[in-house]
């Protein structure tokens, strides 16, 4: 019996795969426990369906993406932290302390996101990667000055 994925299964294929399987498997554990179904025509086309949806949808998702990163690629953020003489920070500037400045600049952006291989620990302007979307990548401009108090 041929039937269509709805989760993926290890061994046996990943969501949306039509796989052949005994009749008794099919019927008996993966038809009631939802993990797939019968595949007839109009789960065929169901499933064609949803393949266009998902595409159609990846591609609005990437564009917005695109934007914002053109956006994100023409700022520049400053972060005002406390340092010594010698321009070492007291403590450091994270993921966190980015989004928040991006943040206060009007764009919302999940500190997960922000690729800072390591928090920046010293005065000066760095460049900082996020991504955006799997495909996007955009670089945001950092410059960590002295506090003044």
């Amino acid at each position: 019996m041929e039937v269509i994925l709805t989760e993926t299964i290890s061994g046996l294929g990943r969501e949306g795969d039509i796989v052949k399987v005994s009749d008794g498997y099919a019927r008996n554990f993966l038809i009631p426990k939802q993990l797939a179904v019968e595949a007839i025509a109009k789960n065929r086309r169901l499933l064609e369906h949803k393949s266009r949806q998902k595409i159609n949808q990846d591609a609005r998702q990437r564009k917005e993406a695109e934007k914002l990163a053109s956006e994100l690629a023409n700022l520049s953020c400053t972060i005002p932290m406390r340092a010594g003489e010698t321009d070492r920070l007291f403590g450091s500037v994270t993921a966190m302390d980015i989004a928040k400045a991006l943040k206060e600049q009007g764009f919302e952006v999940d500190r997960r996101k922000i690729e800072l291989l390591e928090p920046i620990k010293e005065l000066g302007a760095f460049t900082v990667p996020i991504r955006i979307h799997a495909d996007v990548v955009a670089n945001v401009r950092v410059l960590v000055i002295r506090e003044t108090s």
